[in-house]
């Protein structure tokens, strides 16, 4: 078998030698690196509990015959997943991810009320979602993928993130991308689309085995971004890739699987 480094462009960079420099010390850039680190860990914790509950609630019959959404939210003990029924009005299974985040540490089956904060969280979630039709975001789904969503609460404000999922094999689906920022309410104040288009990076072609995955950035986020390492850390385990790399601003991040740490390699 050979093996193969995948080097992907955006269709949309004018050029990989005119992005922007980064203006920053090593020190800087590395402080900035980790705590983009920790924001891409923080959704992949999200998006793995949400995966883990769907497919759990879609093997109980009972369950998925009134199943009509869900909802991850961290609590004071780690994290729950609530599917929910009745319009989204009632939560009918809850899933607890308190010590592991490979599966639920505990599973109650059973329809209840939604509590006050979990009512105010659906309600920010889909005001959001209202909004997202603005022509200005040009908010696309890709056929064959879908748009995945996290809303996670600071202060009082909330993040709410968009990512592209896909149920194709061979296939992680960097790109298609945005973070927006809303008040205490889900009114968006501001946004950022982190990749210009979709880059579904192949895990296999003909008969080369990917070891690493290699993307550029434009200019006005050179950065790797959150949603990159998610999407990495959701996708590249199945099929052992163990790092992938972005190019921004005259440098090169690395992703690491393994360690679970981004480093810095200057271009030559």
């Amino acid at each position: 078998m050979k093996h193969l480094w995948i080097l992907t462009f955006l269709t949309l960079l004018p050029g990989i030698n005119r992005a922007q420099s980064l203006e920053l010390s090593e020190q800087e850039l590395q402080t900035k690196l980790d705590s983009i680190l920790v924001e891409g860990n923080m959704l992949f914790i999200y998006e793995k509990a949400a995966w883990i509950s769907c497919d759990l609630a879609l093997e109980d019959e009972e369950v998925k015959k009134s199943m009509e959404g869900y909802l991850v939210y961290e609590t004071d003990n780690g994290f729950k997943s609530i599917i929910l029924g009745n319009d989204y009005q009632k939560c009918i299974a809850e899933y607890y991810f308190m010590e592991h985040i490979n599966k639920a540490d505990s599973t109650v089956v059973q329809e209840r009320d939604l509590t006050p904060y979990e009512e105010k969280l659906i309600q920010v979630r889909e005001k959001i979602r209202e909004q997202l039709p603005n022509e200005e975001y040009k908010i696309g789904v890709p056929e064959g993928y879908s748009l995945n969503f996290v809303l996670i609460p600071f202060g009082s404000k909330y993040k709410f993130y968009i990512m592209t999922g896909t149920s194709q094999p061979d296939i992680i689906p960097f790109g298609n991308d945005y973070l927006f920022i809303t008040d205490e309410n889900g009114v968006i104040e501001n946004w950022i689309k982190f990749h210009s288009t979709l880059i579904p990076c192949y895990a296999k072609m003909e008969d080369k085995t990917i070891v690493k995955a290699i993307h550029s950035h434009l200019k006005h986020n050179p950065l790797i971004s959150a949603t990159d390492i998610c999407i990495f850390m959701m996708y590249a385990p199945i099929y052992g890739i163990k790092e992938f790399s972005v190019y921004g601003g005259g440098k090169i991040m690395n992703y690491n699987y393994s360690d679970n740490s981004i480093t810095i390699q200057k271009r030559d």
